[in-house]
C-alpha cells in the first residue's frame, strides 16, 4: 500500500484522538486488532474492546504528534498524550495489514528533569 495513504490514515486517527471523536479514531483498526500496554502489561483483542476500552478512559486527553515514521507495515508514531493537563510522551507502534492497524503497541513516559551530569553536552529541545 502506499505510504502516503498509510501516513494520511494514521495523522487523521490521531486527529480524531485529539478531537474525541471514538469512531473515526477507530476507524483505523482492523476487527482482530491487538492493543498492548507494555507499562500495564495489558491486552486488549478487537477492534470493539479497543474502542470500549478507549471511550471508557475517563480522563480528559490531548494528543500532539510529534513524528510519523514508517514504511511498509511497520510505523512509528511519537506524540506527546496529555491527561488531565499533565503530559507523558508515548510511542506508538503500529503494524498495518492491508492498510489497518492489526497490532498496536504503546509505551509511555512522563517527561523528566535533565541530568546535570551531561548538561554541556546537551542541546536543549524545548
Amino acid at each position: 500500500m502506499d505510504k502516503n495513504v498509510i501516513r494520511e490514515a494514521l495523522e487523521r486517527h490521531w486527529r480524531a484522538s485529539d478531537a474525541n471523536d471514538s469512531d473515526l479514531e477507530h476507524d483505523i483498526h482492523r476487527q482482530g486488532a491487538v492493543l498492548e500496554y507494555q507499562q500495564s502489561g495489558e491486552r486488549i483483542r478487537g477492534h470493539d474492546n479497543i474502542q470500549a476500552s478507549r471511550v471508557a478512559q475517563p480522563n480528559a486527553k490531548r494528543f500532539k504528534v510529534q513524528r510519523v515514521v514508517g514504511a511498509g507495515d511497520l510505523w512509528i508514531t511519537e506524540s506527546v498524550l496529555t491527561y488531565d493537563g499533565r503530559p507523558s510522551y508515548s510511542v506508538s507502534i503500529l503494524e498495518i495489514l492491508d492498510g489497518r492497524v492489526a497490532r498496536e503497541t504503546q509505551y509511555f513516559r512522563e517527561p523528566f528533569k535533565p541530568g546535570a551530569s551531561r548538561a554541556h553536552l546537551v542541546e536543549r529541545m524545548g
